[in-house]
């Protein structure tokens, strides 16, 4: 059997070398990534539905419930290019393990809150734990995919982003009726019965990840032959245009303007995220039904995201597939700020979130698409920690409008000027597509 692939286009046929590898790494790698990144998300984001009985128990203001949920962020920002470069040196499995051993551990800890400062250190130590996870995988993944398969296999990925909220979200509202069980209170629950999978998934991920192709005995001799062949060739492209070390990935202007680009997505996408179980409570909903309702955004989103990545993908085009969606952010978030109707509200940000999700599945595209090796190690958890500082900005800044003016909705009209800025950056900086595909000499 040939090793080498024949091309036709992007719709032209695949070798079956190809064609078995590819199927052979995202059955074995895509769904237990998911499964963690599940976890991972659901341990970040579960505060926002804690908050509708634990804020009021614990007589958290807005702005108090606003820093706790942002002050995660100061934690993962701090230590995401150290966790990073530590995946690179130690190996996947290992330092994924330690990732989610740790979270898991911290976000069951979140039951013993007690106070603004509990609230508070608990919250920082689950930023710092968890440091490193999805740049990680985002790295790890390009030691898999070449840059063809990138935009829909990173899409399918983060596709546990909104799945943790179309399943989380009904979840976690019925968890918050175990009020009273064992003497522990609903959001209580929540936290341990969240927190303990991750610890167990963790412990198997130690075992299950294969760190290098090279190290796969789930590959034929042949299949890592022409992935090597594959991805090498791919390096040697990007390379060619321009090695750069690590101190030069992190300054390049290129970087900087991905990462403020990442932090105006980002800020929208937890300003949502946090503050949506509240405006939908709102609606004067029992807290199971706000459950269910919070997820109908998030179902659209996801197979919004799956398409949207794919079209990408088949017709090699990133800057309009990550700006587009940017701008479809910014004026549905601005709609939603001025519409009072609860249907015609969950429509917009039911827009708002499928355009969320259709940058999150090509975004990562843009920077993998130069970077390499330690380089892309770095500049990845670089942008990703970056554009997380907006994980704080963006719920502090819904919950500050919210304390001066009463409206939720005010915070997310402010709040929309942040994607309304990085899709004009998208459109600006734009994207070497030839770069990318260099290696396929298309």
């Amino acid at each position: 059997m040939s090793q080498t692939t024949t091309y036709t286009g992007s719709a032209g046929a695949k070798s079956a070398i190809e064609t078995s590898t590819i199927r052979a790494i995202s059955w074995r790698l895509i769904p237990f990534l998911v499964l963690a990144y599940f976890f991972s998300y659901l341990d970040r984001v579960n505060l926002g539905f804690a908050a509708l009985t634990m804020n009021a128990e614990l007589k958290f203001t807005p702005l108090i419930f606003s820093w706790g949920a942002g002050i995660f962020f100061i934690g993962y920002f701090i230590f995401e290019v150290p966790s990073n470069l530590a995946l690179e040196k130690f190996g996947a499995s290992r330092w994924i393990a330690r990732i989610m051993v740790t979270w898991g551990i911290i976000s069951a800890l979140m039951a013993l809150v007690n106070g603004v400062t509990s609230f508070y250190v608990l919250r920082f130590l689950l930023g710092v734990a968890e440091a490193g996870f999805f740049p990680g995988i985002i790295l790890y993944l390009t030691y898999w995919y070449p840059a063809e398969y990138r935009g829909r296999f990173l899409a399918a990925f983060a596709i546990a982003v909104p799945v943790s909220t179309v399943i989380g979200a009904p979840i976690s509202g019925l968890l918050l009726g175990l009020d009273g069980v064992m003497g522990l209170k609903g959001w209580q629950w929540l936290f341990i019965l969240e927190g303990i999978p991750s610890v167990l998934l963790g412990i198997v991920t130690w075992f299950y990840l294969t760190d290098r192709p090279e190290k796969a005995d789930w590959l034929s001799a042949e299949q890592k032959a022409w992935l090597k062949a594959r991805l090498d060739a791919e390096i040697a492209a990007k390379q060619a245009v321009k090695h750069l070390t690590l101190g030069e990935a992190l300054s390049s202007p290129k970087v900087i303007m991905l990462s403020l680009i990442y932090f105006g997505f980002v800020g929208a996408l937890y300003g949502m995220q946090f503050w949506l179980p509240q405006i939908v409570k709102a609606f004067g909903l029992t807290n199971a039904q706000t459950g269910f309702v919070t997820a109908i955004p998030y179902v659209f989103g996801t197979v919004a995201m799956i398409l949207w990545a794919r079209h990408s993908d088949a017709t090699r085009e990133r800057v309009m597939h990550v700006g587009a969606p940017m701008i479809l952010i910014a004026v549905a978030l601005a709609i939603s700020s001025y519409v009072t109707d609860p249907t015609m509200t969950m429509v917009a940000l039911t827009f708002a979130a499928i355009g969320v999700f259709c940058v999150f599945g090509v975004f990562w595209t843009l920077p993998t698409s130069w970077l390499s090796g330690t380089a892309a190690a770095g500049a990845i958890a670089l942008i990703n920690s970056i554009g997380n500082l907006a994980g704080f900005g963006g719920p502090y800044l819904i919950g500050w409008v919210k304390e001066a003016t009463g409206q939720t909705s005010t915070g997310l009209l402010v709040l929309a000027v942040l994607p309304l800025l990085a899709g004009i950056l998208v459109f600006v900086g734009g994207h070497e597509t030839k770069h990318e595909f260099a290696e396929q000499g298309r």
